[in-house]
């Protein structure tokens, strides 16, 4: 079903998962969940409260084909992406890379072979540096953008800073994949070669991670210091969002909402910055104050939540 020009958001997301799976990525970066029957893709996106041009720009981004990138970087959703590599770094932090790690000691003889000691330490080094590239970006890049989303210049900070230190974090996991394939003394394995494959396919994903971010984010912020927010209609709240509220009323951690509705933290984070955007509240007592009016709550509920905070 592929075209030159790229899917359009009258294509059904069942055919481009049929055709594409790899997208399954970033469906659940985007938090679109399955079970959307012959919806099409901006009717997904609609349910799910996507930007449905940002969804399409990722999308036929990575895909490849005659897309123009320059161009989607000027019409997508700077939030949308913003929250999109948010949940990206959560998935390589807390799935990818560590399911890596478990399946490489698995797969070599950790604790008698030195090459073997060397290869563990060699990724354990790796790791590190990715959650210093992305812990950047999530402590002043993401930052940065939010400021400039609320109408907030910073004079100390460009996204120009990000692009000269931006660093391709792919490259040293492809050094390890070379190191095990040319050096490591063993015979082929089931194991070995599993967490190799694991280790190619991460590779890709995070060069992928890595164009986003080159190709439409940059440029995508670039616009937006430029020209400043665009004025947009408020979504209203979806029914998580809603759920979230009422459990920050209640003074639930992000952990134990988590845990309450069994979603992620960095889900439950997103969630919440999203409800901050589209309220303009960024208080528990503000969102308190929301929820009784808007008969989210009744105030026996929350009582003696008020009553400690106060």
């Amino acid at each position: 079903m592929y075209r030159n020009g790229g899917y359009t958001g009258d294509d059904r997301m069942c055919d481009l998962v049929s055709d594409r799976f790899a997208v399954l990525q970033v469906m659940s970066r985007f938090g679109i969940a399955l079970g959307f029957g012959d919806k099409t893709i901006a009717e997904v996106c609609e349910e799910h409260r996507v930007d449905t041009a940002t969804f399409l720009a990722v999308v036929n981004m990575l895909l490849g084909g005659a897309y123009h990138t320059a161009q989607a970087a000027q019409e997508v959703s700077v939030r949308a992406l913003t929250d999109y590599l948010h949940n990206a770094h959560g998935y390589f932090l807390e799935f990818r890379l560590p399911a890596i790690r478990r399946k490489l000691i698995e797969a070599i003889d950790y604790a008698h072979n030195d090459v073997s000691f060397a290869i563990m330490r060699f990724f354990d080094e790796y790791v590190a540096e990715v959650q210093r590239h992305m812990d950047y970006e999530e402590r002043t890049v993401f930052p940065y953008v939010e400021g400039l989303l609320e109408g907030c210049a910073n004079d100390t900070y460009s996204i120009d800073d990000f692009r000269r230190r931006h660093d391709q974090v792919d490259a040293k996991l492809r050094e390890l994949k070379n190191i095990i394939i040319k050096y490591y003394p063993s015979g082929s394995t089931n194991e070995l070669n599993g967490v190799l494959f694991d280790i190619f396919t991460c590779e890709q994903e995070l060069a992928s991670h890595n164009a986003v971010e080159d190709d439409l984010f940059i440029p995508a912020v670039e616009r937006l210091a430029a020209d400043g927010p665009r004025v947009e209609r408020q979504e209203p709240l979806s029914a998580r969002e809603r759920e979230i509220i009422v459990c920050v009323v209640k003074g639930m951690t992000n952990k134990q909402i988590a845990d309450t509705l069994c979603i992620s933290a960095h889900t439950v984070i997103t969630h919440r910055r999203n409800i901050a955007a589209k309220l303009q509240i960024h208080s528990a007592a503000g969102l308190t104050i929301y929820a009784i009016v808007n008969k989210l709550v009744e105030l026996s509920e929350i009582k003696e939540t008020i009553t400690a905070e106060s």
